[in-house]
């Protein structure tokens, strides 16, 4: 296999962050050697989130076999994904906000036709339903577990209560409404100008969906379904971390 050197749209400061949490992990497990530094894993779980380099790719890169490459990947998720920000963190965070928006995405996922669970009608593809807050700026604050792809995003936001935490803190949330259809012309006065607030507001939450998929490994998941929760939760860690 050939290797060659390549780059990661990161900073430094994720990788130190990443890095620093990897050796606080080999302290308290009693680690003694690894065939990488903590700062190495660190590098080599940064290239699987964000470029979505397969194990095969990474255990040539860093000279180690692939079997290695699922352990340090699969440790360094769990460290991020214990990072990130509970529904209740979150609420917290967003009570300073004047509204927040919910919205959810489909993260496409490898599974055939047989996988009705994780098929969704309205992508129509499989993947895993993840819901996601934003501020009225379109920043991330949270993102869900993840759900299969068959179930509607209302059923998803009721299933993890989003809804009645943000009511009980009394935070206004601006869901994500379908438009009004038809030709533009054929609309009423009132309908149009729902339809243009609609596209403003869809435009911030669609935002926060980009920066998810900045991490390619999230634009298709080729992993567990089990696991997807984790990733999310380890890629919503970095992004927050690097955002601070």
């Amino acid at each position: 296999m050939l290797v060659y050197p390549s780059g990661i749209s990161l900073s430094s400061s994720t990788l130190q962050f990443l890095a620093r949490h990897l050796r606080q992990r080999r302290r308290e497990i009693g680690s003694r050697w690894r065939r990488l530094s903590a700062r190495r894993q660190a590098l080599l779980a940064l290239a699987h989130l964000r470029c979505g380099d397969t194990y095969s790719q990474l255990a040539a890169a860093f000279d180690i076999g692939i079997a290695t490459v699922y352990r340090y990947v699969r440790e360094a998720v769990e460290v991020l994904s214990a990072l990130a920000p509970s529904l209740e963190q979150a609420v917290r965070t967003a009570a300073a906000k004047a509204f927040v928006i919910l919205d959810g995405t489909l993260l496409p996922i490898d599974r055939i036709a047989a996988d009705r669970p994780f098929y969704s009608g309205k992508h129509k593809k499989h993947g895993m339903n993840v819901q996601v807050i934003t501020d009225p700026f379109g920043r991330l604050l949270w993102a869900s577990p993840a759900l299969p792809g068959a179930v509607h995003d209302i059923k998803a936001a009721r299933t993890h209560d989003i809804p009645a935490a943000l009511a009980e803190a009394g935070i206004r949330c601006g869901t994500i409404r379908v438009p009004y259809r038809g030709r533009w012309d054929k609309l009423s006065a009132g309908q149009r100008a729902v339809n243009v607030s609609h596209a403003k507001i869809r435009a911030l939450g669609e935002q926060a969906m980009a920066t998810l998929k900045t991490w390619r490994l999230l634009r298709k998941l080729r992993c567990s379904t089990t696991r997807i929760t984790g990733i999310v939760q380890a890629v919503l860690a970095l992004h927050l971390a690097a955002s601070a």
